[in-house]
């Protein structure tokens, strides 16, 4: 059929289904997305590579090997960040085929080629997919869905590597770096991490990791530094070291997000944690050699309607300073465990229910409550780590996205902690001292409005007087290229933009995007990435956090894709 004639067709195929009604009414816990909230999900996953089984379903469309293998190719690179490894549904609706089937190939394609108006991007006219790929994943999303292979302890037990054994390494620091001042870079493209001086500004040294790492934690005696990339892979580092580098790593899985490592008195550097996407589980490692010791899958019922859900994803885990746990975020059950580590093997699980889909957080500044979005309610949870229990619910603006959040006392109202959001240009603040300011406590005591949706990360500092929100996801490059300041004691004045793309001095970045910004130790310097293409330049630029200019520009050809940093001291702390 030619380009014409397909067009004609799905256009008429589009007012029919327009008139029929949408592909399939979405539950209540299904909301319409922001094009950031879109752009955000959709990112590649790793079991795009993984072998998986192909069912034959006799009611659906027949497809060739190869064409099974593109279309499941295509679904875990665009799709199942939305949808589901197992189509499910998460932020996205389900794909089973008791929904596809009987809506057939045609109104699927045009469903796949215009996207909606709930958020389903228009992959044929955006250019992303030609005619045959939306044919192919027409045919795909009829198909049983094939799930992937499962990752217990043998196949752990095949990745682990002591690459340096804890009695060969230092018995004490062996370099001169002021390691407390030390950012974790991601280079998100290359699969490395780049450690940074903070003093100096200098390469310590560009450390093989796994692929797209997304988040670093250190160790609670600072000494090491754990990173987890989305392919489920560990690296731990020595940052003792002559040159830090590599001394254990481990695969817990076949996509990840999150590690952490023990932190209560008498249990320091014991333990470490990760948590797993595929398979929906979370594994307790040895914490100076990553070890697996403990697989607890948290596959079961939902909060609210309590139906079982066989993939729900842990999405962040914090360590408790209040007691031997860790404090595991399950994605699609909108459950917080509480996992007492004190004895491996009789594991005892507080597990407390908020709302779905619970993603990322951080403490508050006593570090007594854990505040973690659950973002397709648009509520923060916030979870009393002292006793073990839910201390409120609150209700914010769409889709929130803190990060770990940032905390500062409010001139008015106290302490807050504070979160942007992906699907409006809010900020957040939240009351957090029930005791000292009860009637502010778990309200949300003020909102900012910022320079648009597309947040993903805002920072403060004990020791700063400002507020630095990120919009790397907006789709104005005005917006997503700059980074909004807000004065903590005169919020009412609104924020200032600082120019950080322009400040990088990149004549070919493309579609550049500022992000996350960290804190040096003293904080008195806040560092963001400009995040370019893989075959573009890109930079850190560090701003002097009282005159607001430019500090210094970090360039340098081995900083590809940098994204979030993390300072050691401010991680191992908890401070945000």
């Amino acid at each position: 059929m030619s380009r014409p004639a397909f067009r004609a067709a799905v256009l008429a195929l589009a007012a029919a289904a327009a008139a029929a009604g949408a592909m399939a009414q979405q539950p209540d816990t299904h909301k319409p997305v922001s094009p950031a909230e879109s752009a955000y999900q959709a990112g590649t996953s790793p079991l795009a590579k993984e072998p998986m089984y192909q069912s034959t379903n006799p009611k659906a469309p027949p497809m060739t090997q190869a064409e099974f293998d593109l279309g499941r190719k295509v679904y875990f690179e665009r799709c199942a960040g939305c949808h589901g490894v197992l189509r499910k549904g998460a932020t996205g609706k389900p794909l089973t085929p008791d929904v596809t089937l009987p809506k057939g190939t045609d109104y699927l394609k045009v469903f796949i080629g215009y996207g909606s108006p709930a958020g389903m991007p228009n992959w044929l006219t955006s250019g992303e997919m030609d005619e045959k790929t939306v044919d192919v994943m027409a045919r795909y999303i009829q198909q049983d869905p094939p799930q992937p292979p499962e990752f217990g302890m043998e196949q752990m037990k095949q990745t682990w590597k002591v690459i340096v054994p804890p009695e060969k390494r230092p018995k004490k620091k062996m370099n001169n770096y002021n390691i407390d001042n030390i950012f974790s870079t991601t280079l998100r493209d290359t699969g490395e991490i780049a450690l940074i001086d903070g003093d100096s500004k200098k390469i310590i040294n560009i450390v093989k990791t796994g692929y797209a790492v997304h988040i670093s934690r250190m160790s609670a005696s600072g000494r090491y530094l754990f990173v987890i990339g989305r392919d489920a892979k560990i690296n731990m580092i020595d940052l003792w070291m002559p040159t830090p580098d590599n001394v254990a790593e481990l695969r817990i899985g076949l996509e990840a997000r999150s590690v952490e490592t023990s932190k209560y008195k008498g249990y320091q550097d014991k333990l470490a944690i990760a948590g797993a996407y595929w398979p929906p589980q979370f594994v307790i490692m040895n914490g100076d050699t990553l070890e697996p010791l403990k697989i607890v899958a948290t596959r079961g019922m939902t909060v609210g309607a309590q139906e079982y859900h066989p993939e729900p994803r842990v999405a962040s885990i914090v360590g408790s300073h209040f007691k031997p746990e860790f404090v595991v975020n399950v994605k699609e059950t909108g459950k917080t465990l509480l996992v007492d580590y004190s004895n491996l093997d009789a594991l005892k699980i507080t597990e407390i229910g908020s709302a779905p889909f619970l993603h990322d957080g951080g403490l508050d500044a006593s570090k007594r409550y854990f505040m973690v979005a659950a973002n397709q309610s648009n509520k923060i949870a916030a979870m009393d780590l002292k006793e073990g229990k839910l201390a409120a619910i609150t209700e914010v603006g769409k889709i929130p996205h803190p990060g770990r959040g940032a905390n500062f006392t409010h001139p008015k109202f106290g302490p807050v902690w504070a979160t942007g959001h992906l699907g409006d240009e809010t900020i957040s603040l939240i009351g957090t001292d029930p005791v000292k300011n009860k009637a502010n406590a778990w309200k949300v005591v003020q909102t900012l409005k910022g320079q648009g949706g597309g947040s993903l990360f805002l920072k403060s500092h004990p020791k700063s007087q400002r507020l630095y929100v990120d919009t790397p996801l907006n789709p104005d490059p005005k917006v997503s290229q700059t980074l909004a300041v807000f004065d903590i004691k005169n919020l009412d004045k609104g924020y200032q933009v600082l120019p950080v793309g322009e400040w990088a001095g990149i004549k070919d970045g493309g579609a550049m995007r500022v992000l996350q910004p960290e804190f040096n130790k003293a904080g008195d310097e806040v560092w963001l990435s400009v995040w370019s293409a893989k075959d573009k330049q890109s930079a850190i630029v560090v701003i002097d956090d009282k005159t607001l200019k430019p500090k210094a520009v970090i360039k340098d050809p081995r900083l590809v894709t940098p994204t979030g940093h993390f300072n050691v001291h401010n991680t191992q702390h908890d401070v945000y």
